[in-house]
């Protein structure tokens, strides 16, 4: 790992909370709704599962819950806290910050500079790069940061999306590096395109998909170029024990993956090996999730570290559209190997309610329908104080 100037702290991921929300549908019952094969969404997407939201449940529930959580593991004071950052495209209000609604919930108050990253997918990162680096900078006097990367993934019925959908949140104390730390140098890429977008008004994005799966594998070839400089790619890679990307769909990943590895000139065995060891196990989750925006490539990393002996590397590729991309290095801490933060997504996933394509048809209904649903599965969800803010 690179070394910061020896005044700075330690500094680097000291805690993990996950959630996801309490409820999900298989992509198969999406399927025949659609007037589709499952194998298109199975095989052809690589998805399994979609994380759903029930009505008045949304991305300020999951970013609170997954920093409660978070905060409980880390132990620390509160009031050590001076930096809450949230990354999220779920914008619930175009003035006030989601992180004043997830504040409020925590009780989190005075000297704390909070506010929203809005980049896409990419926000999530963003927020950890800048709290990394107010530590390293010596600004934060020791403080500890919470970030948070929290979205709900949700697309126009009937959208080529929307078998992609999910939603899930992943928030973590910067601070002492007990779990990672963050090497300082990373390697970014960006040029503006419109990929994807949903102007202010429209409910849902729009999507290039064609665009958007090129800006997307352009921009990991350009950061593990980056990285691997003029160094022998194949000893570079072999030193990371997993590589976790942002994850719209596990196929995107793969063609990713071999785009990398046409450019350092593997071939279609190696690169096989390379996505079967290294990629893949660390998209169990997510598969399990669905695309959770600014969260999914933590979800990813968060899976990744879990169980790793001190000291191992972890590649981290972050992208958002737009567009904007991020290779970042982590190593796993002390409290890696124990992988505490994994009876999150077990919880959730043995709470969670599962759907068919009938009540999938009603949740996504007209608000008088998601009322009806959710007495018909008997969820126990508090309203929330801010009505409309809390929501999609």
């Amino acid at each position: 790992m690179s070394t910061a100037a020896t005044a700075t702290p330690p500094t680097g991921i000291a805690s993990i909370g996950l959630h996801l929300p309490p409820l999900s549908m298989p992509v198969t019952e999406l399927a025949p709704l659609r007037g589709q094969d499952p194998m298109k969404y199975t095989h052809g997407l690589g998805c399994e599962t979609m994380s759903l939201c029930p009505p008045d449940y949304g991305v300020v529930e999951l970013a609170t819950e997954a920093a409660r959580r978070a905060i409980a593991r880390w132990g620390g004071d509160t009031e050590r806290i001076g930096m809450l950052a949230v990354g999220t495209e779920t914008a619930v209000d175009m003035s006030r910050p989601l992180s004043a609604w997830v504040a409020d919930r925590l009780g989190l108050k005075g000297a704390v500079r909070s506010y929203e990253v809005k980049h896409a997918c990419y926000g999530g990162t963003l927020a950890l790069r800048q709290a990394a680096e107010w530590r390293l900078s010596g600004a934060a006097q020791d403080q500890a940061a919470l970030v948070v990367a929290a979205d709900v993934a949700l697309y126009e019925p009937g959208d080529p999306g929307e078998p992609t959908q999910g939603a899930g949140a992943v928030a973590m104390v910067i601070d002492e590096p007990r779990v990672a730390s963050i090497d300082p140098v990373s390697y970014a890429w960006s040029e503006p395109e419109f990929d994807f977008w949903r102007p202010i008004g429209d409910s849902y994005p729009s999507v290039d998909g064609a665009l958007s799966l090129d800006c997307y594998k352009r921009a990991a070839e350009n950061c593990f170029k980056a990285l691997v400089g003029k160094r022998n790619p194949e000893e570079v890679l072999s030193e990371l024990a997993a590589i976790c990307f942002h994850v719209p769909f596990p196929k995107m990943v793969r063609k990713a993956v071999d785009q990398i590895g046409e450019f350092f000139g593997f071939g279609a065995e190696r690169i096989e090996q390379l996505y079967a060891d290294k990629v893949s196990p660390t998209m169990v989750w997510n598969r399990l999730c669905g695309n959770a925006y600014t969260a999914s490539l933590w979800i990813s990393v968060a899976n990744a570290l879990e169980g790793l002996a001190v000291g191992q590397r972890v590649a981290a590729f972050s992208y958002g559209s737009g567009f904007g991309a991020e290779l970042l290095m982590l190593e796993s801490g002390t409290e890696a190997s124990a992988g505490i933060w994994a009876k999150d997504i077990e919880a959730d996933l043995t709470a969670r309610e599962q759907l068919d394509g009938a009540a999938y048809t009603r949740l996504r209904a007209q608000d008088d329908g998601k009322t009806i649903l959710a007495e018909e599965i008997g969820l126990d969800v508090a309203t929330s104080r801010f009505g409309k803010a809390s929501s999609r």
